[in-house]
């Protein structure tokens, strides 16, 4: 897995032919400014990116052509969380690649380390002639607060979870 800066995304960008632009660039930097554990879907980057005094405006669909270009490049973790829309982060290698626990009920999210997964996805890939470019294990499940209600009946459609608002 790579670390990423601007000037190895572009000499990645130019290998395939294509140019570090303004706005690829700034999505970059959007993320890699983000605090640790926080993860932006394609429309979270857009509303955070019109809020920002940026020159240039990028569109939504700029956004997710890009956000699929840094995926596809590795440079981005595309994340399939509770919430039924794609969230992303900085794909950061060791000592910082983590997993998701994931409350299927009120979306909470906590990253936990696991070195047994990503050694298992290194030695796979090594062991097929891959190049590992991301290693992730998302766990979907009831946090005890939801169960404590009496998930899966006893809960009311407009109950919050506390662990949510945490």
């Amino acid at each position: 897995m790579y670390s990423y800066n601007s000037e190895a995304f572009k000499a990645e960008l130019n290998q395939l032919g294509l140019r570090l632009t303004p706005q690829r660039e700034t999505i970059l930097r959007v993320f890699q400014e983000l605090p640790k554990g926080e993860h932006l879907s394609a429309e979270d980057l857009y509303q955070c990116l019109q809020e920002k005094e940026t020159k240039k405006k990028i569109s939504l669909s700029t956004i997710y052509r890009s956000l699929k270009l840094m995926t596809h490049l590795g440079l981005l973790r595309e994340l399939e969380l509770a919430e039924g829309h794609k969230h992303y982060e900085l794909n950061q290698p060791q000592p910082y690649h983590h997993h998701h626990l994931v409350c299927v009920k009120c979306n909470k999210t906590i990253e936990f380390k696991s070195d047994s997964v990503l050694k298992i996805g290194i030695k796979t890939t090594n062991k097929e002639g891959f190049h590992l470019l991301d290693c992730q294990l998302t766990i979907h499940g009831v946090c005890l607060e939801a169960m404590k209600r009496g998930w899966p009946s006893g809960i009311p459609e407009d109950w919050t979870c506390p662990r949510a608002l945490s």
